[in-house]
Order: C-alpha cells, then sequence, then structure tokens
C-alpha cells in the first residue's frame, strides 16, 4: 500500500485509492463495513487490480514485435506501477500512466492510461480510457478486477449469496487451463435463466469466463442481505472468481479474452484484443451501487 492513499466520498459510500496501480483499495457503506475485499495474502493479496495491456497470461508470458521477444507478466504491468494523481476533489479522483523507458521493455507502444474513480451518493463509478500516443497501431486489452466481500456485509449467509444477470445467460462458458490460458472447449454453462447460485464447487477450475454475455449488469448479493448493482461499458467479456472457500468473489469485466494455448508471435494474433490506430482512444466503465 502507498503512503499516499486518497480519499473520496459521499453521504453513502466512502472510497480509498491506491495511486499504485490506480488500485481500489477499500469501499465502506455509511456504517463504515467494508464491501471491498482487503487483500488478506493468505487467500490472494489483490484487491482489484486494473488489467493492462493484456488479460490473464500470454503463451509463456513472452510476444514478438518487429522480430523481437518481450516478456509480458500475467495481466500486464499496470497494476504494479505508480500513477500520478492528476486531480482529486472531495467525491472523486482521476489518475495517469503513460509509457516511459520501464514499460517499453515489456510493451513498445506510445500509451496513457487514465482512471477516475467517483462518488455520487450509493454509487462508484470507475472510468479508464487508453490512447495511443505512437505513429503505429497498438493491440492492447483493458479489464476491472474488484473483488468483493463474500458473504456482503448485511448479515445474509455466504451460501445464500448469487449472481443476478440482467438478461439470460444460456451462452457456453470458458475456462483456462493449468497454465492459465484459454481453454479451447467450451463447458456447461451453470445460470439458471438469469441466476447463478455462487457455491465453491464452481471455482475449481479456476476462473468462469463468460464470453461475450448478452447482460451488461447485474446484481451480486442476497436475498435478507445487501446487493450490489454492477454494471459496465465498452467491455464484451465477463470473468468471475475466486479461491474456494474464500471470503471474496471477484466480477470482472474485461475487453478481450485470454490468450489461447496454441497462440504465438504478434501481440494482436494472441486474442481479441482492440487494436488502437495513431492517435485513437478507448473508454471503459464499471459501476457498483450499493441498494
Amino acid at each position: 500500500m502507498s503512503a499516499e492513499i486518497v480519499t473520496i466520498a459521499s453521504p453513502e459510500l466512502t472510497a480509498q485509492i491506491d495511486p499504485f496501480g490506480a488500485e481500489l483499495w477499500a469501499l465502506r457503506d455509511a456504517d463504515g463495513r467494508d464491501l471491498l475485499w482487503e487483500g488478506d495474502p493468505a487467500w490472494w493479496s489483490g484487491r482489484a487490480p486494473l488489467l493492462f495491456p493484456i488479460i490473464c497470461r500470454l503463451p509463456e508470458d513472452r510476444f514478438v514485435h518487429d522480430g523481437r521477444t518481450f516478456d509480458l507478466a500475467k495481466h500486464g504491468f499496470a497494476r504494479r506501477r505508480a500513477f500520478e494523481l492528476v486531480s482529486q476533489a472531495s467525491d472523486r479522483a482521476r489518475f495517469r500512466l503513460a509509457a516511459d523507458a520501464e514499460t517499453r521493455k515489456a510493451y513498445p507502444f506510445d500509451f496513457v492510461l487514465e482512471a477516475e474513480f467517483a462518488l455520487a451518493g450509493p454509487q462508484l463509478t470507475m472510468t479508464a480510457e487508453v490512447q495511443n500516443r505512437g505513429r503505429e497501431p497498438m493491440p492492447m486489452a483493458f479489464g476491472f478486477h474488484p473483488a468483493f466481500r463474500w458473504p456482503l456485509p448485511g448479515g445474509a449467509a455466504r451460501e445464500a449469496h448469487a449472481i443476478a444477470f440482467a438478461e439470460a445467460e444460456s451462452g457456453p462458458l470458458r475456462r483456462l487451463t493449468a497454465e492459465g490460458l484459454l481453454d479451447a472447449a467450451p463447458r456447461a454453462n451453470p445460470v439458471d435463466g438469469r441466476r447463478l447460485a455462487l457455491r465453491d464447487q464452481l471455482f475449481v477450475e479456476d476462473a468462469m469466463i463468460f464470453e461475450a454475455p448478452a447482460s451488461r449488469a447485474l446484481r451480486f448479493g442476497a436475498d435478507g442481505g445487501r446487493w450490489l448493482s454492477i454494471a459496465w461499458a465498452g467491455l464484451a467479456h465477463l470473468g468471475v472468481w475466486t479461491k474456494p472457500g474464500a471470503p471474496y468473489v471477484c466480477i470482472e469485466p474485461w475487453g478481450s479474452l485470454p490468450a489461447e494455448a496454441q497462440a504465438s508471435g504478434p501481440l494482436a494474433e494472441m486474442s481479441d484484443l482492440a487494436v488502437l490506430g495513431p492517435g485513437e482512444r478507448q473508454a471503459f466503465s464499471m459501476s457498483v451501487r450499493l441498494d
């Protein structure tokens, strides 16, 4: 954790953001109860990392560009870089990460990534924008990776929690291989209409990956307890992940799918990454509302 944690607040919510990674560090209700996972390393030290410029990992954690090989770690490097605090008010804060000599060792493109966190009443809105400042096409992916308490504070039992999608979700489910790459074989979808009853058995094979789901919104919580309404834009896929038995669940809108095991060579050919032309920008958002 940085010594310069940024705090923003509304009457209903308080959020803290660590400039290291521009990571949401805490989200609390008006009674001070934590809605976000606190990063206990006994389970997982993350809280809500920003994923850029890839989702999950590449085969052998590397790619080729202009005849050179680059090593790029799982989920990219943004989560392990210090962002500049660009602006701050009582209810919002904006952070910026720009390409430099260190990022170019892993990703030889001239980018700017800005992330803003804004509170309005019971809702937190997180927005991100990526710009290609270079002179060549820039392949990239962006994703949110927040971990919410499971169970949420409010008294409902862990086993009562569910995800309720905005639309019926009957499409195939994707999984990761043991190496963290996209398994080519689709799996049976455990969603019953619009409802996914959460249970540890769902995560024995790691993350559940909903490829291009119909929904762009869902609710997470339990009858008799609290619910979070979550929505996203600019992000085509959805990952849902935890470790079996862990007291959190990650709800992760992604801009691209992970690379498949047989992928190799140029980054743009490894999955469905966006490719920004010179000067182009792409925006993403995710909101969390306490119901």
